[in-house]
């Protein structure tokens, strides 16, 4: 199966997170609209047969395995 990042948005920037997208490791985007939350996020992402990695950082690069873990064994915000 294939890894996809849910990442937090606006990226790179700092204050509130607006929401969250669906991006492969090239950045293609496979959310279309802004997803409100990370459980509605990896819902999705599981929906369409993806692996989700959730950022453990507020500015991740897809580069370093440190800013990622597995949406099954990271906690869920709402």
């Amino acid at each position: 199966m294939l890894h996809v990042y849910i990442e937090p948005v606006p990226k790179g920037q700092w204050g509130p997170i607006d929401g969250y997208r669906i991006e492969t490791q090239d950045g293609t985007r496979l959310s279309g609209e802004l997803l409100r939350s990370e459980r509605l996020a990896v819902s999705q992402a599981k929906l369409h047969g993806y692996v989700p990695l959730l950022a453990t950082v507020r500015i991740p690069d897809k580069a370093v395995a440190e800013h990622w873990t597995p949406a099954d064994k990271a906690p869920v915000t709402v």
